[in-house]
């Protein structure tokens, strides 16, 4: 079954397909009757100004309103920027609030619509900038964790880069405990998940187990390069990512004894929880028994006994773990925000252990490592702020959680994500190009440490957690 994502994305490369063969045509008229004798310019004119300002997976229009419900228990501050410094009443922020969001109207201006619009953010010198989308119109979430003090000293002062800002602004307050110092369990559906997301939090945690629940082995077509056929190239690339969940923690502070990889396969867990009791092997490597990457694995589990990768032994060994480490914590997928398939399965996943396990943990920080609607989400240059995401239809009123990464910290979590393997694949030519046309035309950069848009997406000034307490109802839609 498709997901939501594969649905949007088709429907957009076939809107893309139709304009481009209707461009075409006309093109083809002009030259043919006004004789023009000059298609092949206009064609290479036409796929640059593609690459530089349409190719974009935007899947909702800039002229939108972002929608977040928030939860009472969060106070909402009425406030004024004036001359770009922002004005609140301070004897309503909690003196422990930790996260805090900035909702502000953003409206381009005409350069808005070609370079992308961006709030820069001062505390008495530069320390912030946040992305919008090019041509945005509408309410958006700033966050300003981090800047407790500066506020309340009356220092924080905002400027639009193509964009202006309305003079009318809401903050919201959020206080949190600070999870790090909880027992945390980190739920990574593949490898790279739990860095991207929470590494920054479990490098300060010293109570952590990460439990990944796939090899990640599909599209490995990178391998085959080795001389490799289909199978052995996913086989070879799922043995890489489950070494990289167990290993790679360790630069975090985290030890092997607290990682787990549980070896099913990337994309099946739908299908698994369709049929709870049937394997369901690989789409790629051939392999139908998880136990071939399980050999490093600090303890058994219920799958262990058969290694059949079955919706029944994921639920079993998930209630095994939750049984063996205890967490208070749980961080995973947001179901709602994430549209990975795998993502969205991992919550269910838990909800069945929770049952088996008879071990509830308190709290649920869900995260979101890709969204349905904008794929350069966060937006922005590497090490800038996190924004809140595009939503059009509120989410559950979740709290918010956003903890301040420091410079080695961000260093730390750089490197992290630089010895994941599925982060070094080098970029095919088409987007090295568009990288190379972007980087001329609408001056975005990347960071020089990885090729991957993971590393300028992940390495941020926050990371940001929503904040779901036991007992709130998971959302079913898919």
């Amino acid at each position: 079954m498709d997901t939501r994502k594969q649905q949007l994305l088709r429907r957009h490369r076939r809107g893309k397909r139709l304009f481009m063969v209707a461009a075409l045509l006309v093109l083809v008229a002009l030259d043919w009757f006004a004789g023009w004798n000059s298609l092949p310019v206009f064609l290479v004119l036409a796929w640059i100004a593609h690459e530089a300002w349409f190719a974009d997976h935007l899947f909702y229009s800039p002229r939108e309103d972002y929608r977040y419900a928030f939860p009472d228990s969060a106070p909402q501050l009425a406030g004024r920027l004036e001359k770009g410094r922002l004005q609140l009443d301070l004897a309503q922020l909690p003196a422990e609030a930790d996260t805090l969001i900035l909702a502000v109207q953003v409206r381009s201006t005409w350069l808005g619509r070609w370079l992308d619009p961006h709030v820069l953010i001062r505390d008495g010198q530069p320390c912030d900038r946040q992305d919008f989308e090019r041509g945005v119109r509408g309410c958006r979430y700033l966050n300003l964790s981090g800047l407790l003090p500066a506020l309340r000293e009356g220092r924080v002062q905002l400027r639009g880069r193509f964009c202006r800002l309305g003079a009318e602004v809401s903050l919201y307050a959020f206080s949190n405990p600070d999870y790090a110092a909880r027992r945390l369990m980190i739920i990574a559906p593949h490898a790279d998940d739990a860095e991207l997301a929470a590494f920054g939090l479990y490098s300060r945690s010293a109570e952590v187990s990460i439990v990944t629940l796939t090899q990640g082995e599909v599209e490995a077509q990178h391998y085959r390069r080795m001389g490799l056929d289909k199978a052995a190239a996913a086989r070879l690339k799922g043995r890489l990512r489950s070494w990289s969940s167990l290993s790679v923690p360790l630069w975090g502070g985290v030890p092997a004894s607290r990682c787990v990889q549980l070896g099913y396969y990337c994309l099946q867990l739908t299908a698994m929880r369709a049929e709870p009791h049937r394997a369901f092997p690989s789409l790629e490597s051939g392999e139908s028994d998880i136990r071939s990457v399980r050999r490093f694995n600090p303890l058994a589990l219920p799958g262990d006994v058969d290694g059949m990768p079955s919706w029944h032994n994921l639920v079993g060994d998930l209630a095994a773990l939750l049984k063996r480490f205890r967490p208070e914590v749980v961080v995973l997928p947001h179901p709602e925000l994430d549209p990975h398939p795998d993502h969205i399965q991992a919550s269910r996943a838990l909800d069945e252990a929770v049952a088996l396990a008879g071990w509830c943990p308190e709290v649920r920080l869900l995260y979101a490592n890709h969204l349905y609607d904008n794929d350069r989400w966060p937006m922005g240059p590497v090490g800038a702020g996190v924004a809140l995401p595009p939503r059009q239809q509120p989410l559950p009123a979740d709290g918010l959680w956003s903890p301040l990464l420091d410079a080695g910290a961000r260093l730390d979590k750089t490197q992290a994500l630089a010895m994941q393997h599925d982060l070094q694949t080098p970029l095919p030519l088409k987007k090295r190009l568009r990288r190379l046309i972007q980087w001329l035309l609408v001056g975005r950069r990347w960071p020089e440490v990885g090729q991957d848009d993971f590393f300028r997406k992940a390495v941020r000034r926050h990371e940001l957690f929503w904040v779901r307490r036991a007992g709130v109802r998971e959302s079913r839609a898919d």
